[in-house]
């Protein structure tokens, strides 16, 4: 059976230990952990939820933007990725640490300079972002954004022109069916293109919400990991209903929505397993 996880993020600033038991209660296997490198004591994150019998099988970076043409901007980026690769390595998971995902300044929708110039500065960083994380033994997933959430690498096929370009073995492409829902023609033909460059896979619906709340055709794309033979977890990036898809706090009771999103989720995916 496949393992099922979700993003802690999604929960606000919610204590951990918290998370860890909601997370148990609903039936998730694991978690993508939010990398705050600066609130989260990555060694009792670690014991946190290995007491729960969950994993941490990734984590969400904050935002850092690799890319900028101001050299001082793009340094404090990567330098912050060094710090993160440190951070994930002292939670301490065996057989293998958390993967790391990896994305642009989110939000950032058009260029300081020109596309051509940070398309290459993008290249550049994740190389040395890829050589820091290969010298411990560690991966990074590309996350392929949205249009309205970032200027470069919107589409899977963009994505492997990154992996082209880039050329680190340690590098592949963190793919989200809610992303995909907004820019690919095709999601099942395109992580079937992908293929065993897909390094993770994050479900949310069309509209952000449970599987099934939307008319993303899930079955498809299952279809397609099952073809590829992708056997990495589905962690569920899910938001209770509500302007603000920057805010995961929606107000009094989102938690409890949340919730039955999260096991709603679950149930739609061991279904599709079966």
């Amino acid at each position: 059976m496949r393992n099922i996880g979700c993003c802690t993020w999604i929960f606000d600033n919610e204590p951990i230990e918290e998370t860890a038991r909601r997370v148990k209660d609903i039936g998730l296997n694991g978690v993508e952990l939010h990398g705050n490198i600066h609130s989260i004591d990555p060694v009792q994150a670690g014991k946190i939820f290995a007491d729960q019998g969950l994993q941490i099988f990734s984590i969400t970076p904050g935002d850092a933007d690799i890319s900028h043409p101001d050299r001082i901007i793009r340094q404090d980026a990567v330098d912050y990725y060094k710090q993160l690769i440190d951070w994930v390595l002292k939670i301490n998971q065996t057989p293998s640490p958390p993967l790391i995902s990896c994305h642009g300044l989110v939000q950032r929708i058009r260029p300081v300079s020109n596309q051509e110039e940070e398309n290459n500065l993008l290249v550049e960083s994740i190389k040395q972002i890829c050589n820091m994380a290969r010298q411990v033994n560690t991966e990074i997933v590309f996350e392929v954004l949205n249009r309205y959430e970032s200027h470069q690498v919107r589409t899977l096929r963009e994505g492997l022109n990154l992996i082209e370009h880039v050329k680190s073995p340690n590098l592949r492409l963190l793919a989200d069916a809610y992303h995909m829902n907004i820019e690919e023609a095709n999601p099942a033909a395109s992580l079937r293109e992908a293929g065993e460059y897909i390094g993770l896979y994050h479900a949310a619906d069309s509209n952000r919400g449970a599987i099934g709340e939307g008319h993303t055709d899930f079955t498809s794309q299952m279809i397609a990991l099952n073809d590829i033979q992708y056997q990495g977890p589905i962690i569920l990036e899910i938001a209770a209903p509500g302007p603000d898809p920057f805010n995961t706090n929606k107000g009094e009771g989102f938690k409890e929505i949340l919730e039955q999103q999260l096991k709603k989720s679950v149930n739609a995916i061991r279904a599709f397993n079966n």
